[in-house]
């Protein structure tokens, strides 16, 4: 997706876009294996680590799976792993040209809660949700005929 020149004159898009996840191996498996993104790159930082994603062939809208700790202290740690936990955050939104093979395919790999099958949204989209295996919601849609 090319970055979009805006009203001002500027280009700008989306870069990055962070996911907290406590188990960073089961988050890279849900969003690489139940969603196909590529592992763009995997930095350790001490006892953490960032794992960036993204869609095959793309270098804009990765996301970057980091744990509630990786950065931050003990207490803002705590505090955004319980956040998550619950399911607070997100969701996390993909579009896909076939959500009847994206859904099949997230549902079989057995790493993620499924929260809605497909359907029809007011909003002019065909959806579905899934948690991934920390608690973050992710939508995934099609564009309605």
């Amino acid at each position: 997706m090319p970055a979009a020149r805006s009203v001002f004159g500027m280009t700008i898009s989306i870069s990055h876009f962070p996911v907290t996840a406590p188990d960073v191996d089961a988050a890279v498996a849900f969003y690489r294996d139940a969603l196909g993104l590529e592992v763009v790159n995997d930095v350790p930082y001490g006892e953490f680590r960032w794992v960036t994603l993204a869609t095959p062939g793309s270098s804009v809208g990765q996301i970057v799976i980091s744990q509630p700790h990786a950065g931050r202290s003990e207490q803002e740690g705590d505090q955004i792993a319980s956040l998550v936990a619950l399911g607070a955050f997100g969701p996390i939104v993909f579009d896909t040209d076939d959500l009847d093979a994206a859904f099949e395919k997230a549902r079989a790999s057995g790493l993620g809660e499924v929260l809605q099958e497909p359907m029809d949204q007011g909003w002019g989209v065909r959806d579905c949700a899934f948690r991934d295996p920390a608690g973050n919601m992710v939508r995934v849609g099609e564009k309605a005929a």
